[in-house]
């Protein structure tokens, strides 16, 4: 497929430009900024603080992001991505909203901590109509820290 070879471009997707394509704000939106992108994978990351509302019970002792929320900033990150490469433009009145339909072959390696820069990695496996499918991967300092599979349906409000 000569299209998932496309290069990565330097992009500067900011946390205002993200909040008009997704419909996540605080404290849910995930996702700080993107940084590389292409039609098929982006590039972008969560700057991880010891003032997230999750460390509060996850866990007061030892805090580490709850793996679910890595997934689910992979996921609003891929969310960027699709809405960007099927052209949706943020200024429209017709808000889509992107839902997970599933989420397979999640796997946990490494714990993020606070002060952590949470990086997510995605890509396009498949993206036709109002469904897509997508292949993440989140990481601190390269190391892997979680993977999944997503599929998600692309809905208009």
């Amino acid at each position: 497929m000569e299209e998932l070879k496309e290069e990565l471009q330097d992009v500067d997707v900011d946390v205002n430009e993200i909040q008009k394509l997704l419909p996540h704000r605080y404290p849910f939106l995930l996702v700080d900024r993107i940084q590389k992108m292409s039609k098929t994978k982006a590039i972008g990351y969560k700057n991880v603080t010891i003032n997230e509302w999750f460390f509060q019970g996850h866990f007061p002792n030892y805090p580490i992001m709850p793996g679910v929320l890595i997934v689910e900033g992979m996921a609003q990150c891929a969310g960027v991505l699709a809405l960007k490469s099927i052209g949706f433009d943020p200024n429209s009145s017709k808000k889509p909203i992107i839902l997970f339909a599933s989420i397979d072959n999640v796997k946990f390696k490494n714990p993020v901590f606070p002060g952590d820069k949470l990086v997510y990695e995605v890509e396009v496996v498949k993206l036709s109509g109002k469904f897509g499918k997508f292949k993440g991967v989140a990481k601190v300092s390269d190391k892997v820290c979680a993977e999944a599979e997503m599929m998600a349906a692309i809905q208009t409000e």
